[in-house]
């Protein structure tokens, strides 16, 4: 039996695909830790949980960066925290030595460092200045390395040996690599998700710093034995942009699901939408350039009045998606739902006419993307509206049997409005075809079972081991009975 370590940066409850590959490994008989940090990431205190055959270790972030950071933005803040040191150590003196000139040491600097300091606050506040998002520069490389890179030496260190070393993202890399030198062996396989470095404010970041970091990923990747990533628009920039010639895809797709014989509608009672009513969906992260506002904007179109549109799910936007809800100029047709469990999510899509994903391009992250979103409508059986960008037009529009979808401008409410009102508005009889035409897809094509083989092929080569011995399809292969059914 060959020992897997994964290393993510999130407390591993949530993330569908490291918990779907985590599980597909221990189904083909290996040893299987991911190590990932705490859900309140100032927790001081280790925890462990199983999920089935898999086991999740949740490793602390060291804490002592957040006081370089609050040294850094605020120095007289941490006037209560320097007091604390100093009582501390003279109570426990001779041991609390240490601790005692810490907080003299610190209490010292911070008091020419707020002169200096406090003008530029004051003044940047009056004149309504905020941090950008993800915050500053300074900010961001203090997180790197105090949190980030403090974090995966923990991990590193709790990891213990192991044949594989799985480094989820850019953030999960360098405890993979640390793990591996600190233990002398093992293969390390780095899982990109994304294009880190092009992928949220990351991609706001100055050029020579992006210059920076991407020598450093391609330092880290350069020890690792595989690469995988989610789609083949990703698998090309990863080889370039790395120098790797052996990239394995493995799509974000869940489980094959079929439609119960009786479907229940849960979208339309939990947002008290009548029974009937045409309903487009957004479902996954609030957050920004996904779509939220184009959709909204899209059901104000001419012609759209009779349509509502739901959104399910959480983030950061959550508090802005309910004050559009409440504009009077939507008619109480816009409605927010909070998430289901990953369990549960394809059964809520079902209920869908169709879902909305217009992704903005942004980024080159997003330009090359395939959200998860994409394979969890197609698994419910539900047309898409995609952004017309090329791994989804390929999944949407150039399927085999017929599309899956419609393609739009994902910055033209217009065009986005059009795409769903050919949807709708198709005859009777074509819209049941479509609909069985994605589920058909996900059967045949988009699908768990389809996608972990080639996860298990890399894993067979790293270990040999027997890549079919999940019983999984197998690259362009079906299991027994696939399809839609009658």
């Amino acid at each position: 039996m060959s020992r897997v370590v994964m290393f993510v940066y999130n407390d591993v409850r949530t993330d569908a695909r490291v918990l779907r590959e985590a599980a597909a490994l221990a189904d083909a008989g290996h040893s299987v830790t991911v190590i990932g940090r705490p859900s309140n990431p100032t927790s001081r205190v280790a925890d462990t949980e199983t999920r089935g055959q898999v086991t999740i270790l949740r490793v602390p972030i060291p804490g002592g960066w957040r006081i370089l950071l609050a040294f850094i933005r605020h120095p007289w803040r941490l006037a209560r925290w320097v007091a604390l040191r100093i009582l501390g150590g003279v109570k426990s003196l001779p041991g609390g030595i240490g601790e005692l000139l810490l907080g003299l040491g610190v209490g010292v600097a911070a008091v020419p460092w707020s002169v200096v300091r406090l003008p530029f606050f004051v003044l940047g506040r009056a004149l309504g200045r905020r941090p950008p998002p993800g915050g500053s520069l300074l900010d961001w490389l203090v997180r790197w390395r105090w949190a980030t890179l403090g974090w995966a030496d923990n991990a590193a260190a709790a990891a213990g040996p192991a044949d594989v070393y799985h480094g989820h993202d850019l953030t999960g890399l360098p405890a993979a690599v640390l793990a591996r030198a600190r233990n002398g062996s093992g293969a390390v396989v780095y899982d990109s998700h994304e294009i880190f470095l092009e992928s949220g404010t990351n991609a706001t970041r100055p050029r020579w710093i992006k210059r920076l970091f991407a020598r450093l990923e391609r330092r880290w990747a350069a020890e690792a034995a595989g690469v995988v990533t989610v789609n083949d628009a990703l698998a090309g920039e990863l080889r370039t942009r790395l120098g790797a010639r052996d990239v394995t895809v493995v799509h974000n797709c869940p489980p094959r699901w079929t439609p119960p014989a009786a479907p229940e509608d849960h979208l339309r009672p939990a947002a008290g939408i009548p029974a009937g009513t045409p309903l487009a969906l957004y479902h996954g992260g609030f957050s920004a350039h996904r779509g939220l506002e184009q959709l909204a904007d899209a059901i104000l179109v001419p012609g759209m009045e009779g349509v509502h549109a739901a959104y399910l799910g959480y983030g950061s936007l959550r508090a802005d998606l309910d004050r559009m809800a409440a504009d009077p100029r939507y008619g109480g047709r816009l409605h927010v739902l909070d998430a289901v469990p990953p369990d549960q999510l394809v059964d809520w899509v079902s209920g869908a006419d169709v879902d909305v994903m217009a992704l903005q391009p942004s980024t080159l992250n997003h330009y090359l993307s395939t959200p998860n979103k994409l394979f969890e409508s197609l698994a419910a059986g539900v047309p898409v509206v995609a952004s017309d960008f090329p791994d989804l037009h390929r999944v949407v529009v150039d399927n085999p049997s017929g599309p899956l979808g419609e393609v739009c401008d994902p910055g033209d409410a217009a065009s986005i409005a059009a795409a769903i009102r050919r949807v709708l508005d198709a005859p009777e009889d074509e819209r049941c075809a479509l609909r069985a035409r994605c589920l058909a897809a996900a059967h045949d094509r988009w699908n768990w079972e389809h996608e972990s083989a080639a996860l298990l092929a890399l894993y067979a080569r790293l270990t040999g081991g027997d890549a079919a011995s999940s019983g999984g399809d197998g690259p362009g292969g079906d299991a027994p009975g696939a399809g839609v059914p009658a």
